[in-house]
Order: structure tokens, then sequence, then C-alpha cells
């Protein structure tokens, strides 16, 4: 396939997974997607799973919460897995590259924020204050666009056009025990990117429910997939003991309240029921 061919696909899958803008939440932005449609177009899309996999462990905690801006994984994830395919390297050097360009078009992404997002913005304001709700819609989708998915877009075509050839050169004078090396990271960054998931969940209502989890898995050598299965049996089950344990609360109440010869409707309303009062 020729290289400008392959530049654009990847510059529109980049573009698709900023289509958040359009299509809501979808979570096509995460690389686990992103570094399979790579693979698919670049021929290896059993690599570009693994590949997205991997990435998809190192970013998992790479949320934007409040005003913190988590690294631009869209460009990371294509680029990353797209050099790493041409020059026929592991999934270590994907993971390698894809870090310090995502935190590399982070800069741009923020520019553009400050550069082009305002306009749009401030267009939206002013068809606020004319109650024009169609101008508003548009601003927003217009905004995300030239703010973002273009950009974005643009930076992943332009950046494999001219990167490819270097990328393969820097890749081939590395030793191999830097590729080594890079293996052994490529399993210490996943437990790094779940620790900051945990960060933000784990507290001590549910921690009891993570070191048994823990359990399972080193201890008693049940695979991931049965660690799954088991927490969502014991979900279930706490939900509907918690449930039932509700109802019955309430149907005590009741019974008590009846008992004592209270209408609960009367209760309701201060103990006076307003339909016999004569007013």
């Amino acid at each position: 396939m020729n290289k400008y061919l392959i530049a654009l696909i990847l510059a529109l899958i980049a573009m698709l997974g900023n289509g958040e803008y359009f299509l809501g939440s979808s979570m096509l932005s995460r690389p686990l997607v992103t570094c399979t449609l790579t693979g698919l177009v670049l021929g290896n899309l059993h690599q570009g799973i693994i590949m997205g996999a991997t990435l998809e462990l190192a970013f998992v905690g790479s949320f934007s919460i409040g005003a913190s801006i988590p690294p631009e994984i869209i460009s990371g994830s294509v680029l990353g897995t797209a050099f790493a395919l041409n020059a026929g390297k592991s999934t270590a050097v994907a993971l390698t590259l894809g870090i310090p360009i995502a935190s590399l078009v982070l800069v741009i992404k923020n520019l553009c924020f400050i550069f082009i997002l305002p306009f749009f913005v401030h267009k939206a304001d002013k068809y606020g204050d004319e109650a024009n709700g169609k101008g508003i819609g548009r601003m927003s989708n217009w905004g995300g666009f030239f703010s973002i998915n273009l950009p974005i877009g643009l930076v992943v075509g332009i950046s494999y056009l001219l990167g490819s050839p270097v990328i393969k050169q820097v890749l081939a004078v590395i030793p191999k025990f830097v590729i080594d090396g890079l293996g052994i990271a490529t399993g210490l960054l996943p437990a790094y990117g779940f620790a900051l998931l945990l960060k933000m969940m784990v507290n001590k209502n549910n921690v009891t429910f993570f070191i048994l989890g823990f359990a399972l898995a080193v201890y008693l050598k049940v695979p991931v997939t049965g660690v799954a299965i088991f927490g969502a049996c014991l979900a279930l089950v706490l939900t509907g003991y918690s449930a039932f344990k509700g109802k019955a609360l309430v149907n005590t109440d009741q019974s008590a309240t009846a008992v004592a010869g209270i209408n609960t409707e009367d209760s309701d309303n201060g103990g006076i029921n307003y339909e016999d009062e004569e007013f």
C-alpha cells in the first residue's frame, strides 16, 4: 500500500478516535481500538491487537479528571504501533515510542485549546445570548473538529510520512540489551497504569475485594477470567442481599406502624386525614 495512502488512513483513524466530540463517549480513543485498526491497515492485525492490549494497560488510568489532562494517547498509540510494525520490532518498542509521542502531542493539543477553541466558545456564547440552540450545537461540533480532530489527524499523518524512515534508522542502532530492557519496562508500565487507576478507585470499603482477587490469582492460580466471573457472581449476590435487606426493613417498618394503629398515609400528612376533615 502506498505510504501516502497509509498516512491518510492513519490520520482518519486518529480522527475517529477523537470522534467523541460527535459520537459521545464511545471508547474509540482507547489504544485497544486504535492499535488494532493500525495493525489492520499495516497488514499485521495480530501484532496490532497485542500492542493495543499492552498500551491499554499502560494508559488504563489516562482519563481527564478536572484540570488534569492525560497524554494524547490516540496519536501515541497509532504512531507507536505504526513505527514499531514498520521496523519489525516488538511490543516493547511500541510502548516506548507511544508514551513520549503522546506526551509531545499533548503540547500541540493544549496549544489548540488555547488558540483555536476559544473562538468557537465565544461564538457559542453569542448564540446563547440569542437563544439560538442550533448555533450552539454547530459551534460545539465545529470547535471539536477544528481544535481537536483535524489537528491530531494532521499530526499523525505528517508524522508518519516524516518519521518512519528516521525511526527505522534509530531502531537499527539500538543495542539488544536496550531492547531487552524495554521488554522489562513493558511489564512494569502496565502495573503503573493499574496503580494510577487503583489510586482513584480503592478505598476502605472495597479494598477487601481487591485483596481477595489478588489471592485467587496468585495463590490459587485462578485465571483472570475466572477471577472476573467469581467477582461478578459475588457482586450479584451482595447486591441481591442488600436489596432484600432493604425490602425487609421497609416491610418491618410498615408492620410496626400498622400494629401501632397509625395510618401511613396520615403520617405523611402530619397525622391529619385531609379527606375527612371539614374546613
